[in-house]
């Protein structure tokens, strides 16, 4: 069986008047091996639909099946030994030590890994000794990490992993993704970095309003949207501003946008827009303060679809 994780037509409403439907009719088949990225903005349903996957909510309606097996049918201990989970916020014993809370969590499995050899791979040893409430942000989330490997699960659940730590902080744990993914393990991934979900997932869903509005692998995703070049332009401060749409109209160009006094251009051949821009900029006697030129990413790609950026974007 090929399959890690596979849900369908599942369906998630909260009371309310009128009731909060959370997750609408949503589909998903994520194959051993893979780590997969879920993305979606603020209100999307992608964590009420991690938190289904997971067994701990009930959906409405809609199947769902997690490494053969199904929750709610005599198999959930079954699914819980195989399965390893960190949370989005996970409140520890601030009196343990490292390695203690990490032994209090190879207690909960049949087998497993011995803590220590969970604590070394998330590069925590030399402050195996340390209280919980003593560690910084990064030390916490690895802490978090190590505690979802002890029993050295199929499949990893990882809830925005690395919002909020330092640059070496993300590294650190993406070191510890990819070395997990190597073993053929399966994860699945939700953050608020898209060079994050560029750089490790093998597919991404993006969600919207409870259902799946894209799929496939980051490359994938942003050959679709047309554009290999993204051209952004900022207008001194003090001067007269270019409206977007005076771009929108040039050979080339795909897609304009306006936002926080940047103009972003989509375009297909940035050698030849390029020198286009340049020209209407100088038509208009407008002084640039900024002009820069990138490869369109993913990021691109959620904007286009949903109309905002997701490191923006709180918990959803």
């Amino acid at each position: 069986m090929n399959t890690a994780i596979r849900c369908s037509q599942l369906v998630m409403t909260y009371p309310g008047r009128p009731p909060i439907e959370a997750v609408r009719s949503l589909d998903l088949e994520i194959a051993r091996g893979e780590c997969f990225g879920l993305l979606g903005p603020n209100g999307a349903g992608k964590t009420t639909t991690i938190e289904i996957l997971e067994g701990l909510l009930t959906p409405v309606s809609g199947e769902v099946e997690i490494l053969g097996r199904r929750w709610g049918n005599g198999e959930d201990d079954e699914v819980r030994q195989r399965i390893g989970i960190s949370l989005q916020e996970t409140r520890l014993s601030e009196k343990l030590t490292i390695r203690e809370t990490v032994t209090l969590f190879r207690s909960f499995y049949r087998s497993g890994l011995d803590p220590d050899e969970a604590i070394a791979r998330v590069s925590l040893q030399e402050k195996a000794h340390a209280r919980v409430g003593k560690l910084s942000g990064g030390q916490r989330q690895r802490l978090a990490v190590a505690c979802a490997l002890v029993g050295d699960p199929e499949l990893m659940f990882l809830d925005e992993p690395t919002t909020g730590l330092d640059p070496q902080s993300r590294r650190q744990l993406w070191d510890i993704i990819r070395d997990f993914r190597r073993q053929g393990r399966t994860i699945l991934l939700t953050t608020h970095y898209m060079d994050e979900a560029e750089k490790l997932c093998d597919r991404v869903a993006i969600v919207d309003h409870g259902q799946v509005i894209a799929l496939g692998s980051p490359a994938e995703l942003i050959a679709r949207l047309g554009g290999d070049h993204v051209i952004e332009l900022s207008f001194a401060e003090e001067g007269p501003v270019m409206p977007a749409e005076q771009f929108a109209e040039l050979p080339g160009v795909l897609a304009a946008r306006a936002e926080n006094g940047t103009i972003c251009l989509r375009v297909s051949q940035l050698h030849t827009v390029l020198p286009a821009v340049l020209d209407r900029v100088e038509e208009q006697s407008v002084p640039l303060s900024r002009l820069s030129t990138r490869h369109a990413s993913l990021e691109d790609v959620f904007v286009q679809l949903t109309g905002r950026h997701l490191r923006d974007e709180g918990e959803a």
